[in-house]
């Protein structure tokens, strides 16, 4: 298998580990088990999985987990995945996830694309996050960044119809790139009629996003709907 590839699926990451606390290792070690989902059974049963038939949102690159958690908080009758390899930063969502005793959030350790295509069904999904994923700014390094036209097809067919797809960044040029690529996927709308959408309330600013407003960075939102292919018209 090559570099960067797991069972032909060419991964949308390079891993990074990290250094992690004593705290979160003790997290992914003791409460790992509860809410930390396993590789490799194929596509996986969320209502077995939560116990419960509920809408299921995921959140793409949770970083430090402080926008998932808040999601989770905020919508008890959600079932919540988030899908990260940054191991700190599962770690510190574990953490805060133990305290909350939160039973409607699991966590996934895996590259996105290979998440959303082996767990995850086609149309099983009413909203997907991706916020401030890594701009790749460098043109050598643009093919590094996870919004791609193929992942976007991939996203579009996980989405259930009328499911919603709110992405974030605070990086102009890739701003551009992601509403290129999402302008080109044909089964999603565009929830904004000046293509970047204004800031969602339900999007809490997190500590990334705080500091760069300190240094004057702008963020751009994007808002997309699934279409209904049945609906007439």
């Amino acid at each position: 298998m090559g570099k960067g590839e797991r069972g032909g699926h060419k991964a949308s990451y390079l891993r990074h580990r990290g250094r992690l606390t004593k705290g979160q290792r003790r997290a992914l070690e003791n409460a790992g088990p509860q809410w930390l989902v396993g590789q490799g059974a194929g596509v996986v049963d969320w209502s077995a999985e939560f116990s419960r038939q509920a809408p299921l949102g995921v959140e793409i690159g949770f970083g430090m987990g402080h926008a998932l958690l808040a999601w989770a908080q905020a919508a008890p009758a959600w079932n919540l995945l988030g899908i990260e390899v940054y191991q700190p930063g599962i770690g510190a969502l574990l953490l805060r996830a133990k305290l909350a005793e939160l039973s409607n959030l699991r966590l996934l350790d895996d590259d996105a694309g290979h998440a959303l295509q082996n767990t995850c069904s086609p149309g099983s999904l009413q909203e997907v996050r991706i916020f401030f994923p890594d701009p790749w700014p460098k043109n050598r390094h643009h093919k590094r960044r996870l919004i791609q036209p193929g992942f976007v097809k991939l996203l579009a067919s996980r989405l259930a119809p009328g499911g919603t797809l709110l992405l974030a960044t605070d990086w102009q040029p890739y701003a551009r790139w992601m509403l290129q690529c999402l302008e080109a996927e044909s089964s999603l709308a565009n929830l904004s009629t000046d293509g970047f959408a204004s800031h969602r309330a339900t999007r809490p600013v997190t500590r990334f996003e705080a500091r760069g407003q300190r240094l004057g960075h702008e963020v751009w939102d994007l808002a997309y709907r699934k279409r209904d292919s049945r609906a007439p018209g």
